[in-house]
This record gives structure tokens, sequence and C-alpha cells, in this order.
């Protein structure tokens, strides 16, 4: 049997869904009033994103910081080269920090853990600074995530057993 609302598999005997906490074999609502859980439908799509974010830094991070340790032709001046080392060390840093940090928000939505709900609000409002592709995922993160009834159904998502 699969529930009538998120499509997700239910076991026999499970009395709500793991995925949406609808109540199984409750009756759908008539169509026109179908209610469809924002977060519940959109947290693996969120997660996804937010991994293939981390995917999309860490590329930048390993060239950077394998950069930093090449040495530069003659031709490039000795103090050119003892800034461009920190520099690009940093920067490669920087980026595997950002990387690190959509990774653990991924990972926390898909565990549905009770702190990754504020801990992605807050990456996905500093990632809208990161045009285009950081911001479109970060106004997608704030849109499922901020509102107030998305947090009364992540607290839901995430008192599941799971």
């Amino acid at each position: 049997m699969y529930c009538d609302v998120c499509g997700t598999k239910l076991e026999d005997g499970q009395n709500f869904c793991r995925a949406c906490g609808k109540a199984a074999g409750a009756a759908p609502a008539a169509p026109s009033m179908a209610y469809r859980p924002r977060v519940a439908a959109h947290l693996r799509v969120l997660a996804a994103l937010w991994i293939a974010a981390g995917v999309l830094r860490v590329i930048p991070a390993v060239v950077l910081l394998s950069l930093s340790h090449w040495q530069f032709p003659s031709a490039v001046p000795a103090d050119v080269q003892g800034f461009l080392h920190p520099l690009l060390n940093a920067i490669g840093w920087a980026f595997l920090l950002a990387a690190a940090a959509s990774f653990i928000g991924a990972w926390g939505m898909l565990d549905r853990a009770p702190w990754a709900r504020l801990y992605t609000i807050i990456v996905g409002a500093i990632a809208l600074v990161d045009i285009p592709f950081g911001t479109v995922l970060g106004i997608y993160t704030l849109w499922v995530l901020l509102p107030e009834s998305s947090e009364a159904e992540y607290r839901q998502l995430a008192s599941l057993p799971g």
C-alpha cells in the first residue's frame, strides 16, 4: 500500500506515513481541497540540490588548493608568488568549508534531524549572495523551510521514527 498524499510505500500495520505524517487508511481529501505538505514534498529535492551545491564547491576547492602548492614560472615575480600561494590556499579552504556546510545541511535534512531546518535556513540565507545557483537554491530553501507552517511540519517529520 502507498500513501495517497506523497506516494511513499507503507508497511503492513503502519498507522502513519513516515514521509508526510498522514494517517494510513484515512480518506483522502476532496481533489479540489487536497493538501500536500510543503516540507515533506520538497525535502528530498532540497537535500539533493544541497548535495549538488556541495559538489560544485568541492571542484574549485580542489583546483585552488592544488594550485596553491605548485611552483609558478620564473617569469612571475617572487613577491607576487608569495602573495598568490596564501591567497589561493585561503580561497580553496573557503570553498571547501562552503561545501562541507552544504553536505551537513543535506545530511541533516535527509536524516530529518531537528537542528537541520534552522541550520539549512541560515546556510540558505548566506547562499543568496552566490549568484546564480546559490541565489536560486537559497530562495528555494527559504520558500520551503521558512514559513511558520513549515516549522510545525518539520517538527512532526523529525519526531517520526525513521
